[in-house]
């Protein structure tokens, strides 16, 4: 293996997360639970992705984001 290549960080890739790792991933410098908090914050108060979330078959309490869920929630708030 290349040296310039041992350091860098994977590309994000959409695949099912569990919640608090997805929260994690956006929010690093804080704890699993405090990320998890601020990542349900961020889905409530924007108008667009719980509506998705919802359609996508996603109910509130779920512990795992499927592909298309993590996919709805990347594409309103960018990769983390």
């Amino acid at each position: 293996m290349k040296l310039d290549t041992m350091n860098k960080e994977e590309p994000f890739k959409v695949r099912a997360y569990g919640y608090g790792e997805l929260a994690q991933l956006y929010f690093p410098n804080v704890s699993k639970k405090s990320a998890s908090a601020q990542l349900r914050r961020w889905i409530k108060l924007s108008k667009t992705v719980m509506p998705l979330l919802l359609n996508l078959g996603y109910k509130s309490g779920n512990r795992l984001f499927t592909p298309a869920h993590v996919k709805v929630i990347v594409d309103e708030f960018g990769e983390p």
